[in-house]
Order: C-alpha cells, then sequence, then structure tokens
C-alpha cells in the first residue's frame, strides 16, 4: 500500500509544482523581461520484485525558462541601435524646423535686409529708406542671435540629458552588479535561479537603451559588461561608474569619463549606440558644425558689409561707419582660443602667467566650419582641423621685411595653412609661460551668429555714395564719354585726405593715343594702359600708392572710356565730397546679396575658384540638415521594424500565452485530482486489509 501512496504523493507533489508554475506564468503575464517556465519530469528509481522493476512515481527534475541567448542578444543590440537613431533624430527633427522655418530661418531676415539695400539704393538721400536699412540690419542680427540662441539651448539640452542618462547606467550597472551576486550565490547548487536571471536580462535590455555594451557571459553565469572600446563597466559584482564633465578644451560642451577604482579616462568618442551614443553622435556631427556655419555666415555678412560700407562716403561727405559691431574686438578674439583645463602650464608654481591665446579673424572668405586644436612641442607648433583630422602648418606671420609680426601685447602671430597651402583665415597668438605640450582649442567661428549686433544708429551715416567721381569737360570736342569709376579694392576704412589729395581736380588729357596724368599729380598715382582705342570701349584703371612700408595701402579704380575723343579733350576726377545722389556703393551692398563670399577657395594667383552668397551659404547649411534628418526619420522606421522584429522573435519563444496556460491549468489540474484519485484507492486498499484482521 505504501508503494502505491508514495506513487501517487509523488504525482499530487508534480502536478501541484505544475500548477505553481503555470500561475506563476500568468501572473508575470506582463511583466518586463519575464521568460516563460515549465518543468521537466522524470520517473523515480523503480523498485525490483520477483516479476521485475515496478516504478515508483514521477519527480520534477528541472524548472526550465523558455529562452534564447541568441534572441536575447539580438534584442539588446536592436534596442540599442534604435535608442540610438531615435535620441539623434529627436533632436535634428527640432534643429530642421529651426532651420527652414518661414519664421525662424536665417534666409528671410537676409532678403528683408538686401530688400531694404535695393529699395534705399535708389534714392541714396532718403532717410526713411535708411532708416529701413537699419531696421532690418536689427531685424538680421537678432534673427542669428536668436537661432544661435536656439543652439545653444540644444547644446545645453545635450549637457543634462547627458549626466540624466549617465546616472541612469551607474543605477544599471549597479542593480547588475548585485543580481550577478546573486545568480552566482544560487547558482551554487546546480540549478538556474530563473526569476533572477529574468530581472537581470532585463536590466541590461534597459542599459542597452541608453548606451552600447557588451556582454560576456561567464563561468558562474555572471555576466560581464563593457563600454566604449572594452571598459568594463560591471565584473561580477565588481561595478565601475560613468560621469559627466565640463570638456577639457570647452567647459560648454560636456564629456563622459570612465571611473574605475581611482583612476579616470576620457572615453566621450568612443561611446556609440543607445541613448547617449545618439546625443553624442547628433553633437559631433550636426550641432556642431551647424554652430560654426552659422557663425561663419554671421561673420561673413558682418565683415562683407562694413567693408563695404568703410569704402565710400555717407550724406556729410564723410567715410562711413560701420553697420555692425568689430568681431575682432579684444574681448571675442579673446574667447575663440581656449586653453585645456589640464595644460601642463597650468601646473607650474607661480610667477610663472598659464599659457593663454587668442583668436583673430582675417579673412571670413576663407573660414571653414571646423574647430582646430593647437599644440605647443617643443619650441614650435603642431595644428589639426577636427573636422577631417588634416594636419595644418603652423608659421609666423612675416612682414615685407621678414620680420615677425606682433599683437598689440607683443606677441607673435601665428598663420595657419592646410597641404594645398590655404590660409585658413585666421591668426592666432599665444600668450604667457607656455610649456611643452600645452594645446588650444580654436573656434573661429563658434560665436560668430551669437555676438553679431548693430552698432550705427544714424542713418545718414550710411556710406551710399562712392569716393570718387569724374566728368568730362564741357569744351569737349570729342564724342567721348567717361564712366564714374569703379573701386575696385582698398583699405576700408578709406583715407579721405588721401583721396582728396590725390582726386581733387585731378584732369587727365587724351594726346591722341591714350589719357596722360597731369605733371602734378602724386608720386603714388598711375594710369594704365598708356594707349586707347577710339570708336571702343576701353578699361582703364587709375592705381593710387600711399604709406611707406610696411604700412603701404593701394586704391585701384576701373573706369570705361568709349566714342572718339579729340586731342586735348580732358577729363577732371574729383573726391566726390558732396555725393547725396550717389548711389554706387549702395548698389555694391546690394550685390553682396549674390557675391560668393562664403568658404571661398582659391588658386595659387588668388583666383577665387568656388564659393558662396550669402543665401547660398545658408541654403547649403538647411539643404545638409535635411538630407541628414531625411535620413534619420528612415534610419528611425527601419531601426523601429528591426526591434519589433527581434521583439516578436524573442516573445515568440518566451512570452507567456494565456491561452497556453489556460490549457496547462485544465491539464494540471486533472493530473492533480487523478494522483488524489491513486491516494484515495490506496486508502481504500489498506482500509479493507486492516478490516480483514478484525
Amino acid at each position: 500500500m505504501a508503494d502505491l501512496l508514495n506513487i501517487g504523493l509523488s504525482g499530487l507533489s508534480a502536478s501541484k509544482s505544475q500548477l505553481s508554475i503555470t500561475g506563476h506564468n500568468i501572473s508575470n503575464v506582463n511583466t518586463p523581461g519575464f521568460s516563460r517556465q515549465d518543468a521537466s519530469q522524470a520517473t523515480r528509481t523503480p523498485q525490483f520484485s520477483g516479476a521485475g522493476y515496478v516504478g515508483s512515481g514521477t519527480t520534477l527534475v528541472e524548472i526550465r525558462r523558455s529562452y534564447s541567448e541568441f534572441l536575447t542578444s539580438q534584442l539588446r543590440s536592436s534596442t540599442s541601435l534604435s535608442s540610438d537613431v531615435e535620441a539623434y533624430k529627436s533632436q535634428i527633427d527640432q534643429l530642421d524646423s529651426l532651420l527652414a522655418g518661414s519664421t525662424t530661418g536665417i534666409t528671410p531676415s537676409l532678403q528683408k535686409f538686401f530688400s531694404a539695400l535695393q529699395t534705399a539704393a535708389e534714392d541714396p538721400a532718403n532717410i526713411p529708406a535708411r532708416q529701413l536699412v537699419l531696421a532690418e540690419a536689427e531685424g538680421l542680427a537678432r534673427r542669428f542671435n536668436t537661432v544661435s540662441d536656439r543652439l545653444t539651448e540644444q547644446n545645453n539640452f545635450t549637457n543634462k540629458q547627458m549626466a540624466a542618462v549617465t546616472d541612469q547606467v551607474n543605477r544599471l550597472a549597479g542593480s547588475i552588479g548585485s543580481l550577478n551576486d546573486a545568480i552566482a550565490t544560487a547558482s551554487a547548487n546546480g540549478k538556474q535561479p530563473n526569476d533572477l536571471l529574468d530581472a537581470r536580462d532585463e536590466a541590461v535590455r534597459q542599459l542597452s537603451t541608453y548606451i552600447g555594451i557588451s556582454v560576456t557571459p561567464q563561468d558562474d553565469n555572471s555576466f560581464n559588461i563593457s563600454v566604449g572600446s572594452g571598459q568594463p563597466l560591471v565584473v561580477g559584482k565588481t561595478v565601475s561608474q560613468l560621469k559627466v564633465v565640463p570638456g577639457l578644451s570647452d567647459p560648454n560642451r560636456h564629456e563622459i569619463r570612465f571611473v574605475s577604482g581611482g583612476s579616470e579616462q576620457g572615453i566621450t568618442s568612443q561611446i556609440t549606440g543607445g541613448e547617449l551614443g545618439g546625443l553624442i553622435r547628433y553633437r559631433e556631427e550636426v550641432l556642431d558644425s551647424t554652430m560654426n556655419s552659422l557663425g561663419r555666415l554671421a561673420l561673413a555678412v558682418s565683415d562683407q558689409v562694413n567693408t563695404q560700407l568703410g569704402q565710400g562716403l555717407d550724406l556729410k561727405g564723410q567715410v562711413g561707419k560701420a553697420l555692425f559691431g568689430d568681431f575682432n574686438s579684444s574681448a571675442l578674439m579673446a574667447l575663440r582660443a581656449t586653453p585645456f583645463s589640464d595644460n601642463p602650464s597650468l601646473k607650474v608654481v607661480s610667477p610663472a602667467v598659464a599659457a593663454d591665446a587668442s583668436l583673430r579673424i582675417t579673412e571670413t572668405t576663407l573660414l571653414t566650419i571646423s574647430d582646430y586644436r593647437l599644440e605647443r612641442e617643443g619650441t614650435g607648433y603642431t595644428a589639426r582641423r577636427l573636422s577631417d583630422g588634416e594636419p595644418i602648418t603652423v608659421s609666423p606671420v612675416l612682414d615685407e621685411g621678414g620680420n615677425p609680426v606682433l599683437d598689440a601685447d607683443d606677441n607673435p602671430l601665428l598663420r595657419f595653412t592646410d597641404s594645398t597651402g590655404r590660409d585658413q583665415g585666421f591668426q592666432v597668438s599665444v600668450s604667457g609661460d607656455v610649456a611643452d605640450g600645452d594645446r588650444f582649442l580654436l573656434q573661429p567661428t563658434r560665436r560668430g551668429a551669437s555676438d553679431i549686433g548693430v552698432t550705427l544708429d544714424q542713418a545718414d551715416q550710411l556710406s551710399f555714395a562712392a569716393p570718387v567721381r569724374v566728368q568730362s569737360a564741357p569744351q569737349n570736342g570729342g564724342t567721348a564719354v567717361i564712366g564714374q569709376p569703379d573701386l575696385l579694392s582698398a583699405p576700408a576704412p578709406i583715407d579721405p585726405a588721401a583721396l582728396s589729395a590725390a582726386f581733387e581736380g585731378l584732369t587727365l588729357r587724351y594726346d591722341g593715343t591714350g589719357l596722360t596724368l597731369p605733371a602734378s599729380a602724386p608720386a603714388g598715382l598711375t594710369l594704365s594702359p598708356a594707349t586707347i582705342t577710339a570708336g571702343q570701349t576701353n578699361t582703364l584703371n587709375l592705381t593710387l600708392t600711399t604709406g611707406t612700408a610696411p604700412n603701404v595701402e593701394q586704391y585701384s579704380f576701373e573706369f570705361a572710356v568709349s566714342g572718339r575723343p579729340a586731342v586735348n579733350d580732358s577729363f577732371t576726377f574729383n573726391f566726390n565730397q558732396n555725393g547725396v545722389s550717389d548711389n554706387r556703393n549702395a548698389l555694391k551692398l546690394v550685390d553682396l546679396q549674390s557675391k560668393q563670399t562664403v568658404g571661398v577657395s582659391v588658386d595659387a594667383d588668388g583666383n577665387t575658384l568656388s564659393g558662396a552668397s550669402f543665401t547660398d551659404g545658408y541654403g547649403e547649411l538647411v539643404e545638409r540638415v535635411g538630407t541628414l534628418t531625411a535620413q534619420a526619420r528612415m534610419d528611425s522606421e527601419a531601426t523601429g521594424a528591426i526591434l519589433k522584429q527581434a521583439t516578436d522573435n524573442r516573445d515568440s519563444l518566451s512570452a507567456v500565452n494565456l491561452d497556453e496556460e489556460a490549457a496547462n491549468l485544465i491539464k494540471f489540474e486533472q493530473y492533480y485530482n487523478a494522483s488524489a484519485q491513486i491516494i484515495q484507492v490506496a486508502r481504500s486498499l489498506f482500509d479493507t486489509l486492516i478490516n480483514t484482521f478484525r
């Protein structure tokens, strides 16, 4: 009877355990990361009898979870990739809307500014039209400032989000370390702690949403998890940390550091995947270059407009004032070059002065949208362009006599050229006690859009008139017509005294072959060519050279002579002191809208090979961001589909099916009832046997 009772009890115990497992599955149907469990049964060791071996019931061998390391690993990698793309896409969507918007972009303000210039050029003495130019210039500057502020906000958000994500990474890493310890202890008996394994797999999956990871299973069932290029975040129950700190070169651009024990190392550039990888990728691929591109455009607008205004005369006959502020003020130059916070010179004790640097924009048309790194090596300097990693040649700026040019504080100026000999458009001076290994981050264009501002507030000071005019003598006998001189090149601002002295009353006469200068002409004034062809349009050039080396300045005027001049016909030049209705310089300001002044490349002779106008330069930026946005949206759809497929594959194996579990409940309930019936039979037999002896 005891054998039959034990068999019934084993079945009862097994069915009860199966019901418990089924109930556990059903109650965790909505638990993230839970894997469906089932039990495997085996027969107990049979007992030998005279007729053979008689079975002794059943026993539970193992409670298993429905699990595939391959499917789980696939889900982790898909989750990491999808989170990376979503973080990138959420940021670039905002940027695309900002730059391309009809009310938020730069293009509408640019168009309004040049439209106001065109209106003013049609009536240069009209004060309201001039006032409109100032108003639209103010609107353009504010638009640059506003867009720059939005980009700065995105950068600040990225910094804050990096800190928040890093906190989550550290929290999950700590949980995984604790679970590793618990799993290793629970696995000592050779059985799998299923619920602990599920909890750890879910923690690892959540970790992959924040950062790309590599998982290495160990013999004791623990996981080793590494990030970046192999930095061990979790090893067994030992957990390292990630920390967000201000950048060594740019405090406004936070970096990720890996902290293990008492040592730290920067791993920002090595992080890929997850939300953290997406944020870093967006900042490096899009945000930095967009801020630089916008800054370069603002610098180009400010420089070109101010330069052109400095080559004309206002309503009072004075040299025009700058419309926009000086982007080469000492304060702004200092902000463009930042010493690294770990420079060796900072560790030198007083009275040494830590090294510092200042960056001066020399030619806005040659500026790129890259940042640069300058490093002291021995007695010289090396530099690298960070956008493409190209080494940049650093050399001292020399005057015509071959002597080093110094800044206002007597520090040598350095110029930067790439492998093709192309100047990078800026110069740097380094001050203080520079130590070997000192590094500086150079950002020529980063602050251009945030710093642009209008400084001119008097409409009559807009210089719409050209500085020199010419007229034919009324008594000329020929049919020659002379065009107004066009100022091709000149210093900005021009020197009115030098121009007045050279051109006031300057009379050119035709001697039968060409125009000649009077004997009283200044020594620095030249005219070419020496001959003209009557009956055709001839282009002539007047060049005025003033000053002495190294402060030589040159003015180049071009004018045309057509028709047939008679001998002794004369043409008189004058300084355009009262040219209130002259709009030649205003028209040149209008022409800046279509002139190639952004990202210009030149050949060895200084000829322009390529470049973009203000509108085209901004259009290229919008187009680039738009293309990247479209790509990010496609990537989002693709990675979303991949993640869904990976999730479905994992769920098809591991997720709880309520229909299946309901069937199991019925099956194991019947199993339980049948086992109980065996016990009832054993009891009846035992009672019958006892009753026979009464």
